[in-house]
């Protein structure tokens, strides 16, 4: 690949729904282009794009891929982002690295969700954006259908630069309103037309309003449409390169993915139309990073890949600078030097060797020891660090469990590796309930990086529904004597203690004290009383879960001179505790969160009376954004354990929400019962095992 200045390279994530054709459009992209020699698709697992073998194997998109292509003295690094709310996490990412995102949806009157998201990202990150309508020849494709959708949702902005000919299953080329000329599929290429008769009229009425958003940005061009002349092909390219740079202007493509119509005019509309890095330098934290060649080497890691052969390989967006083989740079974040030996192009899964990548471009480098996704490289000693990257919040939770020793031992370095690819994903031992849990963005989410686990690493794994970390605490106060004897021939073992119990505020833990005077039970005794309670609140008292916001207090008791020891009155306090604690009103506790859920408006009546039956309490409504509102509300934890699931079920997948602890509340006596009653079954039964 030759070497372009930063002028004539475009950035562009490819996104949309999942299953809107982002992968076929790609590449019928590299194919048009000549990058490759032949179209690939997903279904048969050729795609340049979906490489990871669970990728062939699920026939979606689980990880953003670099799809680099040259087109008319250009660059353009295409990167095709996963659809699926799931895999969401590369979006955020990639938003940080590219110029331009291009949306691809089907043509239908209604938007999908996958499109609304990356919409929002976009504007977020102040990209331009432009939007590619696919599956024209679809039988129930409805053009002007979308269009009103899309000019009731986002206004004035969008903005019809192309004309579907033919309809439907009729469909066979793209009226071009900037040159008023019929593009028709052709191998690697368009077989240009005249318009045909019927559409003069049509095309003449919206290349007016394409003139009309190509003039307001620029006053030149705007006096100039004033005075009644006809701006030019080049002139209204301007303007709308001039609107998409300052996200007033969206114009709307069409075409289709799978035949390749409209791919080569869509190329020269990335070119033509789309910011390059030099037209919109990037602005993080305040400071704007023109993309100097000649200047100290900033670049930001915005996606890293483990492969177990391979090793780690991180993708780089260079901002400042040029980067050489063999350059030594340092790592802010983790106070290291890194030295840059195998740097290259991405194509997809293959490798294009480069000696050095210049400010505005994407490259990879293979086996830095020290650097993870949303880390700065640079070997400026003033350099600035950027901002990490802000992933989505985990929201769904598994319990896994390693199937053998083997697997036990590889599971906690193979997860980390897994992480290191996928932040989205957190991993956690959680020991008061004995289970290692497994969080993610939804069930496909966890169910692929489990599959990961086996393919990649070797490790098995089983899974188990995540437990409620409920919590025992009391709510009155009571008093109880804990006494060990045991006379076995020779020393005995002997300790008698008395404790008081009584409830702490909500959050204070566990506190112990000593009344004990007048030599009762000596003072080298009193550390294994409260050792023997402290190994009891693991355990708990009721159902088996810890205990919390409980103070107890030894008073009294009485000792022998020759069989007392710490072990038995370790003994003696972890009976007198349980005694006590059983007669002070015990209660269970539950988790109880807080919830944000963001919805449109219209699924606001059925989320609602979904979290009253949640044993939810409301907290609250806002407006956030036309159409849509932020419903606040406390939620036990136990209800919520699926929410992500079903939320996506009630909102056709539109709903989004953050969800954290804020307290543990007393349990419903009913609940209380059914979890004691399981925990004593269960005790019985492993009582009943011990002894055969």
């Amino acid at each position: 690949m030759q070497k372009y200045t930063a002028d004539k390279i475009r950035n562009v994530a490819i996104v949309g729904h999942g299953g809107s054709g982002k992968t076929m459009l790609a590449e019928h992209m590299l194919y048009t282009s000549g990058a490759t020699e032949r179209v690939g698709t997903t279904d048969a697992g050729s795609s340049q794009a979906d490489f990871d073998p669970l990728e062939v194997k699920r026939h979606i998109s689980i990880a953003a891929s670099v799809l680099p292509l040259e087109w008319h003295g250009h660059k353009i690094n295409l990167i095709d982002c996963p659809g699926y709310p799931d895999f969401i996490g590369d979006l955020h990412g990639v938003a940080r690295v590219v110029e331009a995102m291009i949306l691809v949806c089907e043509a239908k009157r209604d938007l999908d969700v996958g499109f609304e998201l990356a919409w929002e990202i976009a504007e977020q990150h102040g990209l331009a954006k432009c939007i590619f309508v696919n599956k024209l020849e679809r039988d129930n494709a409805d053009y002007e259908g979308l269009m009103e959708t899309l000019h009731a949702r986002y206004g004035r902005k969008i903005v019809g630069v192309q004309i579907p000919i033919g309809h439907q299953a009729a469909f066979s080329g793209v009226l071009d309103l900037l040159n008023m000329k019929v593009y028709k599929g052709k191998d690697r290429g368009e077989e240009i037309e005249d318009i045909p008769a019927g559409y003069s009229a049509e095309a003449e009425e919206r290349r007016e309003k394409m003139m009309d958003a190509a003039a307001e940005g620029d006053d030149a061009l705007a006096e100039k449409y004033l005075d009644g002349q006809e701006l030019t092909a080049e002139e209204i390219e301007h303007g709308l390169l001039v609107g998409t740079e300052t996200g007033r202007v969206v114009p709307v493509m069409v075409g289709s993915a799978a035949s390749g119509v409209g791919i080569a005019t869509l190329l020269d509309r990335i070119i033509g139309e789309l910011p390059s890095p030099v037209e919109v330098p990037k602005v993080i934290d305040g400071k704007t990073w023109e993309p100097k060649a000649d200047g100290p080497v900033s670049a930001f890691c915005f996606k890293t890949t483990a492969d177990p052969y391979v090793g780690r390989i991180n993708y780089l967006r260079i901002f400042g600078g040029t980067l050489k083989q063999d350059a030594i740079l340092s790592n802010p974040r983790s106070e290291h030097d890194e030295k840059v030996h195998n740097l290259f192009y991405p194509h997809g899964k293959a490798q294009e060797t480069a000696p050095e990548i210049i400010a505005g471009d994407i490259c990879a480098v293979a086996k830095l020891q020290h650097t993870a996704t949303g880390d700065t490289l640079t070997n400026d000693k003033n350099g600035v660090a950027f901002p990490a990257i802000a992933f989505p919040e985990a929201v769904y939770r598994i319990a896994i469990k390693p199937v053998t020793k083997v697997d036990e031992d590889k599971l906690g370095p193979s997860i980390d590796k897994l992480i290191e690819e996928d932040p989205t994903l957190r991993y956690t031992r959680d020991g008061s309930l004995h289970q290692e849990i497994l969080e993610g963005l939804g069930d496909i989410h966890l169910e692929v990086a489990i599959e990961k686990l086996k393919s990649r690493f070797g490790v098995t794994v089983t899974t188990e529904d995540a437990k409620v970390p409920y919590r025992e605490t009391i709510r009155g106060s009571a008093k109880a004597q804990g006494r060990h004897k045991r006379q076995t021939g020779g020393k005995g073992q002997f300790g008698d203690c008395w404790l008081r119990v009584e409830p702490t505020s909500r959050g204070t833990g566990f506190e112990f004290g000593s009344e004990v005077v007048g030599g009762s039970i000596p003072k080298n005794f009193i550390p294994a009383i409260e050792k023997g309670i402290r190994e009891t609140l693991g355990k708990g008292f009721l159902a088996g879960y810890p205990v919390v916001d409980i103070k107890a207090v030894v008073y009294d008791g009485s000792y022998h001179d020759v069989d007392s020891s710490e072990a038995a009155f370790k003994i003696a306090g972890s009976l007198g505790f349980k005694a006590a604690a059983a007669a002070a009103q015990p209660v269970i506790l539950e988790p109880i969160m807080d919830f944000e859920i963001d919805i449109p408006d219209e699924c606001v009546g059925d989320v609602v009376g979904d979290l009253n039956g949640r044993r939810g309490h409301m907290q609250g409504m806002d407006p956030i954004a036309p159409g849509k509102t932020r419903v606040r509300a406390s939620v036990p934890m136990a209800t919520t354990m699926r929410y992500a699931l079903e939320l996506r079920s009630i909102t056709k997948g539109r709903g989004r929400f953050t969800a954290s602890i804020n307290r543990y509340d007393p349990l419903p006596d009913h609940e209380s019962k059914g979890l004691i009653a399981e925990y004593e079954k269960m005790r019985a039964a492993h009582e009943e095992e011990s002894h055969h």
